[in-house]
């Protein structure tokens, strides 16, 4: 394929996302926002596409599509609402977990109602005391005859309280050597009712309206054993192989909203008079447009080229991926703030979108890894050459 065009097949993705986001998404998604609504029935019909389970392997029932294909996916979804393409995104990262490391029983038991998305997944590795020091997490879990007993905390979980299936992240080993807190880490997947797992109060946020997060609590929570995801102790591996997906995921919904936005900025300064002439006749309203433009698309191509390398599994994905996220993200939210200014006092109200996207993309930059932690991920690998 050429770098810098995509596939007759990507294409005809994308086509079938934006279909999707333009019917079933972009009308509705205010008002998810403004109820505080989570749209399940809509996240479902995603999955009757193939959305739940997009880079799942066929032999699981997935459609095995590669990082490029996702981020179109999410990417065209963000452009009605982020907050929900996160989600799907989220769904996706666990779903491949459990196909990508789990042994045939857990898979057997788990992926066919989570392909179908008739089930849907949570990721479960902050706490509240380890959200960028993800190692140094607390929640344990102890082998007792054949189930794990599971005592402690998850902070942030998208999904907590309404979801079906918990992907979490657990100490079965010890911790007392520094230089391999990571090592002592297990996945374990919990399901919604299991006796000992509760969940905190809605958080009340920002952005992210139509997602529902809550704390992930942990009481003597009995686990059977078989819901294990792969050996003791790879866990951690796990958590980090899934997140370069995650990232490039996360950076898509950065792209959409952020097109969303532009795209309604270029409509409105057409439209709005002042001094007696469109907006965007004035000198100044073009250069915003276009600086606004090219950042998006740079962006973007950094994306993309970072899905590419994470299908590919080449050596340098994960500092592609740290970049590509760090930058689609920064940049997402500077096009939606710029996007904000040209719609003057109107931008800030909630009769039009803009501010909607303002709220939700700014937590891009700090979920899936602070971008404080990709320049870190960037500097370390640049430097171990």
């Amino acid at each position: 394929t050429g770098q810098f065009q995509l596939t007759d097949d990507q294409l005809a993705i994308q086509d079938m996302a934006r279909r999707f986001t333009a019917d079933r998404i972009t009308p509705f998604a205010a008002q998810w926002d403004e109820d505080h609504h989570f749209p399940r029935d809509v996240v479902q019909a995603a999955g009757e596409l193939g959305f739940g389970a997009i880079y799942v392997s066929e032999e699981s029932g997935g459609i095995a599509l590669g990082r490029l294909e996702a981020a179109l996916i999410m990417e065209a979804m963000a452009y009605g609402c982020p907050a929900t393409s996160a989600y799907i995104s989220i769904h996706n990262m666990a779903s491949w977990m459990i196909d990508r490391f789990g042994g045939r029983e857990v898979k057997a038991k788990f992926l066919p109602r989570l392909v179908s998305m008739e089930h849907i997944a949570s990721y479960a590795l902050t706490e509240p005391g380890s959200g960028s020091d993800a190692a140094a997490l607390k929640t344990t879990a102890k082998l007792d005859g054949d189930t794990y007993v599971v005592n402690g905390t998850k902070q942030f979980i998208s999904g907590s309280g309404f979801n079906d299936i918990y992907v979490v992240m657990v100490r079965t080993g010890d911790d007392k050597e520094p230089k391999n807190k990571s090592g002592g880490i297990t996945c374990l997947v919990v399901e919604k009712g299991t006796p000992g797992l509760s969940h905190g109060a809605p958080e009340k946020k920002l952005g992210w309206n139509a997602s529902p997060t809550a704390q992930l609590i942990f009481e003597d929570c009995r686990v059977p054993a078989c819901n294990r995801v792969g050996a003791e102790g790879e866990g951690f591996r796990f958590a980090m192989a899934g997140l370069d997906g995650g990232r490039l995921n996360i950076g898509a919904c950065s792209l959409g909203g952020a097109q969303r936005c532009l795209d309604e900025a270029v409509a409105y300064t057409k439209e709005r008079q002042q001094f007696g002439q469109p907006i965007a006749d004035f000198q100044n309203t073009q250069f915003m447009l276009a600086d606004m433009a090219t950042e998006l698309e740079a962006a973007r191509a950094l994306l993309y080229l970072a899905a590419a390398k994470v299908t590919a599994n080449a050596p340098d994905k994960t500092r592609f991926s740290a970049m590509a996220k760090r930058l689609a993200t920064d940049a997402g939210s500077n096009v939606v703030n710029d996007a904000l200014q040209l719609f003057g006092g109107y931008g800030y109200l909630k009769d039009y979108p803009i501010e909607r996207f303002w709220r939700d993309l700014r937590v891009h930059s700090i979920l899936e890894g602070t971008n404080q932690v990709m320049r870190m991920i960037v500097g370390r690998d640049m430097l171990r050459q």
